[in-house]
């Protein structure tokens, strides 16, 4: 069940940080009064700062902490580098010690325990498979007591901007009912592997075979890809409420 508490503010210290892959950082924080950071997979935080005319402003980031408790001590997000963007000014800047204003969580993308289905379709690009890697346990639990399976199709340009790429081959190989399926849009890595495939997620998805007496999918990452997955799901038959969307826009 989703908490309906109102989402409060809290200050963030960074922890740790490294570069996941060029244009991606990956920061892990702490709440700098101690407290734990209460969030359901899926969810999201805000940054809070201000342009450099004074003016306030907010970027929108998923929690990809690996945890269940339903509170964890390190909030971890991926952050994207926009050229000239203000949210990279500042976060890209920030040494460790450094702190922000954050608020949260939001978001309603989410696995519901309600949910009946016997497979999960996960669809990310980009930093949008951030969610995914949060909701592993969660994952975990579904395969185990439900018999469902998952298959998670992740579009990226190549290897190197592959986001977490070892840690879902790691939990495919430990949850047989868990597939991993880079999609490379520029070309195959120099050592290919059995789940690779080549071409964008929207063209590599009906190899699948979507079907909406068995499958909830979940989108997220550039808008082009949610609207075109989002359409070819539905010509195949899934209900609305079964295609879960959330869309990453980047912002200056």
């Amino acid at each position: 069940m989703l908490r309906r508490t109102l989402p409060e503010k809290f200050q963030l210290k960074l922890e740790d940080s490294f570069m996941l892959a060029p244009t991606v950082r990956h920061m892990a924080f702490a709440r700098a009064d101690g407290a734990p950071f209460a969030f359901v997979p899926g969810q999201f935080i805000q940054i809070h700062f201000n342009y450099d005319d004074g003016k306030p402003t907010k970027r929108s980031y998923s929690v990809g902490t690996i945890g269940d408790s339903g509170a964890v001590q390190r909030l971890e997000i991926a952050v994207s580098y926009v050229e000239g963007g203000a949210a990279t000014k500042l976060l890209g800047g920030l040494e460790h010690g450094g702190q922000v204003e954050a608020s949260g969580p939001y978001g309603r993308f989410c696995l519901d325990d309600k949910d009946a289905n016997q497979r999960y379709l996960l669809i990310a690009t980009g930093t949008g498979v951030t969610p995914y890697r949060a909701m592993l346990p969660r994952l975990e639990k579904v395969i185990a007591e439900r018999g469902c399976t998952v298959k998670l199709l992740y579009g990226a340009r190549n290897e190197q901007e592959l986001l977490y790429g070892e840690e879902f081959e790691v939990f495919a190989r430990e949850h047989p009912g868990f597939e991993f399926h880079p999609c490379f849009s520029r070309g195959a890595r120099a050592a290919p592997r059995e789940h690779d495939r080549l071409g964008y997620v929207q063209n590599v998805l009906p190899e699948f075979e979507p079907d909406p007496h068995r499958d909830i999918a979940y989108l997220c990452g550039n808008p082009n890809m949610v609207d075109a997955v989002f359409t070819t799901l539905k010509e195949a038959g899934l209900p609305v409420q079964h295609i879960r969307r959330e869309k990453y826009v980047s912002s200056r």
